[in-house]
């Protein structure tokens, strides 16, 4: 544990592991929406459900962590940030994938609060957002256009810098 926390803290990828979208995500069997952005209902930390199609107009960032997640922990200060400097330019939904064990919506929000997290948080208690998106490492972060196409993806941690990398490339599209 301790060599896992100590490595987790130093790694830092130089280069974004982009991941290809078009297999990344798939919103059915139809070609021309193969890069359409699957829909998902989370829960706000309100307990209101939140669809993602309810922000499309506007860029999204999905980042999809939990607490337990030493690698999740490392880039939520630079998402926090950034999502600081870009309010109202970007949406960024942080979904918390909530098992109800290590995580559960009381401990989430602890954690966001006791670390002054600013960014939005909302709760996959039903995992409708990790299947849609076919999760099975994290974190995990999604890029979509305002058109609600997915535009790009990355899986494991980010650098500040590769975050606001993909951030830029997303504006420029918009």
């Amino acid at each position: 544990m301790f060599g896992y926390n100590y490595l987790s803290s130093r790694y830092q990828p130089e280069e974004p592991n982009r991941i290809n979208s078009d297999t990344a995500v798939e919103s059915g069997n139809s070609k021309e929406n193969i890069n359409q952005a699957p829909d998902f209902t989370v829960t706000d930390m309100d307990g209101n459900n939140v669809k993602l199609s309810d922000y499309f107009g506007k860029p999204i960032v999905i980042n999809f962590w939990a607490t337990w997640c030493g690698p999740c922990k490392s880039e939520l200060p630079a998402f926090d940030k950034l999502h600081s400097e870009n309010k109202g330019e970007i949406v960024f939904l942080m979904v918390n994938l909530t098992d109800g064990y290590r995580d559960t919506t009381k401990s989430v929000k602890k954690f966001v609060s006791d670390n002054g997290y600013d960014f939005p948080v909302y709760f996959d208690t039903e995992y409708s957002a990790a299947n849609a998106y076919r999760v099975s490492s994290i974190p995990m972060t999604v890029f979509i256009d305002k058109s609600g196409a997915v535009a790009d993806s990355h899986i494991r941690m980010m650098s500040e810098t590769a975050l606001d990398g993909y951030i830029s490339d997303l504006l420029s599209k918009s």
